[in-house]
C-alpha cells in the first residue's frame, strides 16, 4: 500500500509539473484561414500560399515594396467561394508590429470607405474589407459584387479575425 501511495504522489507531482509547463506555452503558428463551412456560406477554395518578404513581388508585383517598408514578415493568401457564386481572396499580412499594419491600412484608405467593427480597425468598400488586428493586416477582396456580397465579406472577416 505504501508503494501505491508513493507511486501516486510521484505521478501526481509529474502531472502538476507538466500542466504548469504547458500552461505557459503559446500556439506559435496560427492558421487565420477559416475552413470550409466555418463561416456560413463560405467554402475555402484553394490551398493557402505563403510568401516571405523577398518573394512577395511574385504575388503583388509593383506593390510589394510598401509592405516590405512597413515591416511585413510573411504574407499568406487563400481563395474562397460564397454559396458557389461569389469568389473572393483573403490575404493576411503578418507585420513586425501593429504600426506596420496601421500604416498600410491608412495608406490605402479612400473617401468611399465605411468604418466597420472588425479587429482593431476596419474599412469596408463595395467589394472589399480591410482590417488590422495587432500586427496583422487582412485584405478580403471579392471579384464581383451582388446583393449579398457586402454582408458576406464582413462575415468572412469576422471568421478570419476569430482565428488571429
Amino acid at each position: 500500500m505504501k508503494k501505491f501511495a508513493l507511486m501516486f504522489l510521484i505521478v501526481a507531482a509529474l502531472a502538476g509539473v507538466a500542466a504548469g509547463s504547458l500552461a505557459g506555452c503559446k500556439k506559435t503558428t496560427a492558421n487565420p484561414f477559416p475552413g470550409s463551412g466555418a463561416v456560413a456560406g463560405w467554402e475555402k477554395a484553394s490551398e493557402t500560399r505563403t510568401f516571405e518578404p523577398k518573394d512577395l513581388w511574385q504575388y503583388i508585383d509593383g506593390d510589394s515594396e510598401q509592405y516590405i517598408q512597413a515591416g511585413v514578415v510573411s504574407t499568406s493568401t487563400s481563395d474562397y467561394k460564397y454559396k458557389g457564386q461569389l469568389e473572393a481572396v483573403v490575404d493576411v499580412y503578418t507585420m513586425s508590429g501593429p504600426d506596420g499594419a496601421q500604416t498600410i491600412l491608412e495608406r490605402g484608405q479612400t473617401k468611399d470607405a465605411k468604418t466597420i467593427g472588425v479587429g482593431d480597425e476596419a474599412l469596408q468598400y463595395t467589394q472589399s474589407v480591410i482590417f488590422r488586428k495587432g500586427a496583422h493586416l487582412v485584405r478580403i477582396v471579392a471579384y464581383q459584387a451582388n446583393s449579398e456580397s457586402a454582408q458576406a465579406l464582413v462575415a468572412l472577416a469576422h471568421g478570419v479575425e476569430a482565428n488571429l
